[in-house]
Order: C-alpha cells, then sequence, then structure tokens
C-alpha cells in the first residue's frame, strides 16, 4: 500500500540578518570615510601660494603652538627631547625629513630654534608647512 507524501512548500530562505548585515557594512564605512586626522593642538598656519610637497617616508613633523610649545605628533616636548628625536631619525636616515607647523602668531626664535637644533642634529631637509591661500 502506497501512502501519499505531504508535500511541504519549502519556505524561500530568511534574508532579513543579511540585509542587516548590509546596512551596517554601509553605515560602518560611511562613518568612517568622514574621519579627518587632525591633531588635538591648535595650530594655525600661515597662507602660501607654495605647491604641496610629497609625503616622505622619514619625516619628524614639529609643531610650535602661539604659545611657544613644541609638540612631537601629540606630545608636548621640550628641546631636549626634540633633539634626541632629531638625532635618532638622522642615524635612521640620511633622507629624514623635519616638517615645522608653526602657528602664524608663534615666535620667530622659536622656528629659529627648531631649525638650528635639526642642523645640528644632522638633518639637512627642513619644511615649513603653511595652509593654501585658496
Amino acid at each position: 500500500m502506497k501512502f501519499k507524501r505531504n508535500k511541504r512548500d519549502e519556505a524561500p530562505p530568511d534574508i532579513t540578518p543579511m540585509i542587516d548585515v548590509v546596512f551596517l557594512l554601509l553605515i560602518f564605512f560611511m562613518l568612517s570615510t568622514t574621519f579627518i586626522v587632525q591633531p588635538g593642538i591648535n595650530i594655525s598656519l600661515p597662507k602660501s601660494s607654495a605647491e604641496e610637497i610629497k609625503k616622505q617616508k622619514e619625516e619628524v613633523e614639529i609643531s610650535i603652538s602661539r604659545e611657544g610649545d613644541f609638540y612631537l605628533g601629540e606630545d608636548k616636548v621640550n628641546l631636549e627631547a626634540l633633539k634626541e628625536a632629531f638625532i635618532n631619525a638622522a642615524e635612521m636616515s640620511i633622507e629624514s625629513v623635519v616638517i615645522i607647523n608653526a602657528d602664524e602668531k608663534a615666535s620667530h626664535g622659536d622656528v629659529v630654534a627648531v631649525m638650528d637644533i635639526a642642523k645640528e642634529s644632522g638633518i639637512t631637509k627642513l619644511v615649513v608647512a603653511t595652509a593654501s591661500k585658496d
């Protein structure tokens, strides 16, 4: 004797979790592309019409605030620590570049002091950062 088999309608796969994941990825990429890395140091660079330089691998970025504080990256340093950083960079590569981000109201003497320390440390390439005149 043959029994009739009940045919079940197969339910389509549930795509709700896949849609959730796609929307989460979309939100993640939208948010992560809008973040701009800005230093926590408030510096207003002087304006210039000079061309933008290409980034170097061996660069040391120094920021000088209008109050005369020196920053190596995000860390506040004194001139002695700055000299040590320059010596280490010069020992790592002869092509080391010092980028000076000085506030337009910073003392000229502070900028010259950083330039002197770089020269004494053996770094010959200096760049003074400016903002575009646009």
